[in-house]
């Protein structure tokens, strides 16, 4: 009698523990029966003629190594379903994301991209000959305000940003920048902040967040205990998936500052979001390993033929996920 086949799911973890060890364990505790097995990927070399072994890979680590970023884009192109879409990771970045919100209908803080302040290596002053000098400094201000956040453009984990609250704090902060594509982001005084979990463009779990908490922990304890309106959850959840469905990404979170009763969306660029046990506690942890789990067997059950992209299709998230 022939072995009945396996569909396998693929980790790609970097230095965190919790999550994926959790969410491999959860696989196989609950799903093995149903012929699915989640282990870590393991791989060396790659070759361009070679075959994928995971049916779905979840990617937590390439967008700081660029071999596992090709690789995932290799396996995507063989027929894994690669969680988030490595094509379209590799292309997005904030500023555009606030462009995509804002005809997704949701509500973003006024922004304003930045030339590099340094020349990029391998650059002269002619490489730089479109820009217009100087930069019109006053109608920045008069259309972003202040406070305001100086950010780099493709940056996560509050790397590079810096609160400024005057022009001689942002021209501190952008002299400092080097050659980071900065942007200035307008500063929401907010009287409630969430911190979302978008799953599968499905499934959403809004958590009361405290950006200015002392460690990570912190942030998700130190809150309002008071309920969330339910006008509230029912806007912050249409958003997060708007977001999510318009970008395309099946993991993500987006960050919510709201002002006025309105949630504008601060963050959410965020394909492989913080899901440590340490930082996010036991409920919110338990939530996103089944949730999680439940779609990644979802996605593994489901056959997705190789060789049938365009550049272009792998490009386009609103059906680089058809079915899911």
């Amino acid at each position: 009698m022939a072995a009945k086949a396996v569909s396998r799911i693929g980790i790609l973890r970097g230095m965190e523990t919790t999550f994926p060890d959790g969410l491999i364990h959860h696989i196989n505790e609950n799903y093995s029966s149903r012929g699915v097995e989640a282990e870590f990927v393991t791989i060396d070399s790659v070759q361009d003629t070679g075959q994928p072994q995971y049916a779905v890979i979840l990617d937590r680590i390439s967008h700081e190594i660029p071999f596992y970023r090709s690789y995932l884009k290799w396996a995507s192109l063989k027929g894994t379903y690669v969680v988030n879409n490595p094509f379209w990771w590799s292309a997005d970045d904030k500023f555009i994301d606030n462009v995509i919100a804002e005809a997704a209908g949701v509500a973003v803080p006024r922004t304003v991209i930045l030339p590099n302040k340094d020349h990029m290596p391998n650059t002269s002053t002619d490489s730089y000959r479109n820009l217009r000098y100087p930069i019109d400094w006053d109608s920045i201000f008069d259309y972003v305000g202040f406070p305001a956040f100086l950010k780099p453009h493709d940056g996560g984990g509050w790397r590079g940003v810096t609160k400024v609250r005057n022009p001689e704090e942002l021209f501190a902060a952008y002299d400092a920048s080097g050659t980071d594509c900065m942007m200035l982001q307008e500063g929401i005084e907010f009287e409630d902040y969430f911190r979302c979990y978008g799953v599968g463009r499905s499934d959403v779990r809004i958590m009361r967040y405290n950006p200015g908490g002392a460690d990570s922990r912190a942030r998700y304890e130190e809150v309002d205990p008071s309920p969330i309106a339910p006008a509230m959850k029912k806007r912050v959840k249409r958003d997060v998936l708007a977001l999510c469905k318009a970008l395309g990404y099946d993991l993500n979170t987006v960050e919510f500052a709201v002002r006025d009763g309105v949630p504008y969306a601060i963050d959410f660029m965020n394909p492989a979001p913080d899901a440590d046990y340490h930082s996010v506690g036991l409920d919110n942890y338990e939530w996103v390993i089944k949730t999680v789990a439940k779609f990644l067997v979802k996605m593994a059950k489901k056959h997705r033929p190789a060789g049938q992209f365009t550049a272009n299709g792998l490009l386009e998230p609103a059906t680089a996920t058809s079915g899911s």
